[in-house]
């Protein structure tokens, strides 16, 4: 028991440091693609933009996580945008669904993977990769 309450003890003292002490992130600007990352990530969709678009914006309402797909194919997770968390059906993320984005933001790594904190779009061209005449609705098909 004596155990527990120094484990406890020192839990609290350090507690205070590490919340006044966050990881700081770096600021950066990223061009790319809005992707849904289940079917970015695994390649089971091979369309991109208006043949994507249906299906990408579904995954974000149903809850999969999304990023920014650069061109050099860097995924960058999108954690929060323009003070609004991404979680399911967030508005501002399912209505830019495979556009092409250039965002300013904060920039955090960890174990490998990019997240994204979203201050502003500072430029959103629409969707530009128009697959859908080539590809057909993925996965759907007309």
């Amino acid at each position: 028991m004596r155990r527990i309450l120094i484990a406890a003890a020192l839990l609290a003292l350090a507690w205070p440091a590490a919340a006044q002490n966050p990881a700081a992130g770096k600021r950066v600007q990223v061009s790319g693609e809005i992707v849904d990352t289940w079917c970015a990530v695994t390649g089971i969709m091979f369309g991109l933009g208006t043949a994507h678009h249906q299906c990408a914006v579904w995954c974000a309402v149903g809850g999969i996580p999304v990023a920014i797909r650069d061109k050099d194919g860097q995924f960058y997770m999108v954690l929060r945008i323009e003070n609004e968390d991404v979680s399911v059906a967030a508005p501002k993320i399912v209505k830019i669904q495979t556009h092409e984005v250039t965002v300013d933001g904060e920039l955090f790594e960890r174990d490998g993977v990019k997240y994204l904190l979203v201050d502003k779009v500072a430029d959103d061209k629409g969707i530009v990769n128009l697959t859908h005449d080539e590809h057909g609705v993925v996965p759907f098909g007309e």
